[in-house]
């Protein structure tokens, strides 16, 4: 197992920090990404994730394995949302457990940051004002000039065309 998945249905926060118990580790830290009710000065009412998830399970497990390298971390566990999501709601999850809470907060830091420089999942808001936008997508911005061309950027044909992005520009 990668240590990283996706799922349609709500985080259990609480059955992956049981999952990653290890009585060698002495340190655990985890981020919890929650959907939040604005952004950029509108007011959100409720997200959806996009996911083309055969490289986001490809890339998310290279991720994972780079940071037990690097930190010498123990355990180490992301979930990453599918789908609609609610105010309130866990979009992204991640935990780690290491002999000691540097390792771990750094582990930590750098699993979120990947992740969501990384991986092709793609964030729509829905607003109060009832429109709605997919987040720094630069071919949602564009008029498109084939539709199903950019349906495919979003998981529903050929793999996209990904682009580097600043940490935490695609996600919440």
């Amino acid at each position: 197992m990668s240590g990283f998945s996706l799922s349609a249905t709500s985080i259990d926060e609480r059955a992956l920090r049981r999952e990653l118990f290890d009585p060698a580790c002495g340190g655990y830290v985890c981020f919890e990404g929650w959907v939040r009710n604005h952004n950029e000065g509108q007011q959100v009412t409720r997200l959806e994730y996009e996911v083309y998830e055969p490289l986001a399970l490809s890339e998310g497990a290279r991720i994972m394995a780079e940071a037990q390298q690097r930190f010498g971390v123990q355990q180490l566990r992301c979930v990453h949302r599918t789908g609609a999501l609610e105010l309130g709601e866990i979009a992204v999850w991640v935990g780690v457990a290491a002999a000691h809470r540097d390792e771990a907060f750094r582990a930590c830091r750098y699993l979120i940051d990947e992740i969501k420089h990384r991986l092709p999942i793609w964030k729509k808001e829905h607003y109060l004002s009832g429109d709605s936008g997919w987040v720094n997508c630069e071919r949602c911005a564009a008029a498109p000039s084939d539709p199903h061309d950019h349906a495919a950027d979003h998981g529903r044909g050929a793999a996209p065309a990904l682009r580097r992005a600043a940490p935490g520009d695609r996600h919440s």
